[in-house]
């Protein structure tokens, strides 16, 4: 399992130093990708909008509560998926500027910029017949529950027998599940990035949902590769 966790870990790629960091951000502008601004247990969308000297200038969010507490933290995470591939990089304390006469975040450009390559997304398939529940808060009094499907260190994939309350693209703010054997629930942010339909063997209509994790800690990570792994070693044995 160590191994597998190991092969898991040096897919990562880094891109440092001023220069490549500053010409990755400007690529990304120019491509007009979006990034979730993540800080504490909240996020919003926002748009990267210029590289000026040292410093990385992105849009304010929908919300003036979440810009005015984005001010009062010490630093925040950067979290998209230009061409399908999973980008995140943190940076220091956030500014406000004007930026077109509108206003705008300003933060020192980050230091190191984090792809999660192929072997990272690599998804593997969980167990049908008790499989993981995945816990979506819509309201404050409204929580969905649905089975997964599939796993990676970067996603989940979940099945509706009826249409969900949900839509592409749409945020989620306060997601839960519970991996087996483990006491403590994870606890993450995520994004909806497809909802398809397919009609199974027995008929009717079901919906797969695509579900891209936002927030995940290192020690979330080290979780979900360990039961990755032992899923993976599992397949292995019966094979």
């Amino acid at each position: 399992m160590s191994s597998q966790i190991h092969l898991l870990a040096e897919e990562r790629f880094h891109i440092t130093g001023s220069r490549a960091v500053a010409f990755t951000l400007v690529g990304y502008i120019r491509d007009g990708e979006q990034f979730a601004v993540l800080f504490g247990d909240n996020l919003f969308v926002t748009q990267l909008l210029e590289v000026d000297d040292d410093q990385l200038i992105f849009d304010f969010g929908g919300a003036e509560a979440l810009n005015q507490a984005l001010l009062r933290v010490e630093g925040c995470r950067l979290s998209g998926r230009p061409d399908g591939v999973q980008v995140h990089f943190d940076v220091g304390r956030v500014s406000a500027v004007v930026h077109d006469g509108r206003p705008a975040f300003a933060v020192p450009l980050p230091q190191t910029i984090i792809r999660l390559q192929r072997r990272e997304s690599f998804r593997i398939a969980t167990p049908l017949l008790n499989p993981l529940r995945f816990c979506i808060r819509l309201t404050d009094d409204k929580e969905i529950e649905l089975p997964s499907f599939d796993i990676s260190l970067t996603g989940i994939g979940l099945l509706a027998a009826n249409e969900p309350e949900l839509t592409s693209g749409q945020l989620l703010t306060q997601c839960r599940f519970a991996l087996p054997d483990e006491a403590q629930d994870i606890q993450l942010a995520a994004r909806v990035q497809h909802i398809t339909t397919f009609e199974p063997r027995t008929g009717g209509q079901q919906w797969r949902i695509g579900v891209h994790f936002l927030n995940v800690s290192p020690a979330i990570e080290k979780r979900l590769q360990r039961y990755i792994a032992r899923l993976e070693r599992e397949r292995k044995e019966l094979a």
